[in-house]
């Protein structure tokens, strides 16, 4: 995660802000959750650091992880999914709360777009270049069309695009 752009200009911070407050649920793949875990409660252990209200929000949300090799949470405040995907992800949808935010892997991410499961999409477009990411598009049958909603562009280099799938 070296490539990514961490010297957030105010305007991008109260962006992600706003976006994840009405968040009550996080979703995760497996790989990406000790990563994600580890490095925001370590971001816990700072009160001075810019993002320690973010990480307390990361840390404190209930998460859920998509897995097929983990019978048990080792992760506080988090539940293993370990269902056919649709359908553990319609449960979550029809359950009474707020937003629902995923965070990935590009696993995760790929396989929820491919299943036409995602509302919403904002992508953030670091200033950086890193030949063989992992793409999150990868493994669509057919081409899905998206409505851009709005897009903006931050001092920092980042820019967000926020799209919505284009229904039929």
């Amino acid at each position: 995660m070296d490539w990514m752009v961490w010297s957030w200009d105010d305007k991008l911070k109260n962006y992600v802000f706003e976006l994840t407050d009405p968040v009550d649920t996080i979703i995760l793949g497996r790989k990406m959750t000790d990563g994600f875990v580890s490095y925001w409660s370590g971001v816990m252990t700072k009160p001075d650091d810019p993002f320690y209200a973010f990480a307390k929000k990361m840390i404190e949300t209930p998460k859920v992880v998509f897995t097929k090799t983990l019978k048990k949470s080792q992760w506080a405040n988090t539940d293993i999914a370990t269902g056919e995907l649709t359908e553990e992800i319609m449960k979550l949808k029809t359950q009474n709360g707020k937003d629902i935010i995923v965070y990935g892997g590009a696993s995760l991410d790929s396989s929820l777009i491919k299943e036409g499961l995602i509302d919403d999409f904002h992508l953030f477009i670091n200033p950086a270049a890193i030949g063989k990411g992992m793409t999150i598009f990868k493994d669509l049958n057919n081409i899905q069309k998206f409505i851009l909603v709005k897009s903006i562009a931050f001092d920092c280099g980042i820019v967000m695009l926020h799209y919505e799938p284009k229904r039929a």
